[in-house]
């Protein structure tokens, strides 16, 4: 889910860098950086460094179109969104300078990817813990898949949107021969962020900030 420089004009290539730095940096100034307990800071640090390490395995049909977990719903889980965003920005340098893509198109990367899945993944958490009963079978399945596949297939349709909008692709190219890849990944992103959530919570329940033993243990 790497967008590639080549096939984008510089000028929408910097709008894209200019928009992620000034979203970033409005969130990133929303968390009590200096208030974080040992707990949030590994469940965070340890989470975005995994993540950088597994974007590293990927595969791909054309430049722009490959296939990697994403993890941002497993992330946002961990340790909320707004930390999310900042660590998943992170994995996305991380992943540019191990020349798995380009510098220019970072910020695209980061807007249209983790961004998108992030805040997906949030919003289904907010209407889980609303609509549904404080259950811990609810609470895995609800977030740690359904919400998994979700933010990655929303994810993956903004990318192939905005290669259809910037004609780096032809729509029906799009639809025929890469969407039904992404669908069929989103079930690996699933089953993923399912496990590594249902381990945390059961061995270290005080990484998972969004997991609390009183709401979902206590009947």
């Amino acid at each position: 889910m790497n967008l590639r420089a080549d096939g984008f004009s510089s000028e929408l290539l910097l709008i894209g860098d200019l928009l992620a730095g000034g979203v970033l940096l409005w969130r990133a100034r929303k968390v009590a950086w200096l208030t974080l307990s040992q707990a949030q800071l590994t469940g965070w640090l340890g989470a975005s460094t995994l993540l950088a390490v597994l974007w590293q395995l990927q595969t791909g049909i054309q430049p722009g179109l490959n296939f990697h977990l994403l993890g941002a719903s497993a992330l946002t889980l961990i340790c909320g969104r707004d930390k999310a965003l900042v660590g998943m920005a992170a994995v996305v340098l991380a992943n540019c300078a191990a020349g798995q893509a380009d510098w220019l198109a970072a910020g695209w990367n980061w807007l249209l990817g983790p961004c998108v899945g992030i805040v997906m993944a949030d919003r289904i958490l907010q209407l889980s813990q609303t609509r549904l009963p404080p259950n811990y079978f609810a609470y895995f399945f609800t977030n740690g898949f359904f919400g998994a596949a979700v933010s990655f297939i929303a994810a993956a349709l903004c990318l192939l949107g905005f290669h259809a909008l910037a004609g780096s692709y032809a729509p029906s190219y799009l639809l025929d021969e890469a969407l039904p890849y992404y669908l069929l990944f989103s079930w690996s992103e699933a089953f993923t962020s399912g496990l590594i959530i249902a381990v945390l919570v059961i061995y270290r329940p005080q990484w998972v900030e969004s997991f609390d033993d009183r709401r979902y243990l206590s009947k």
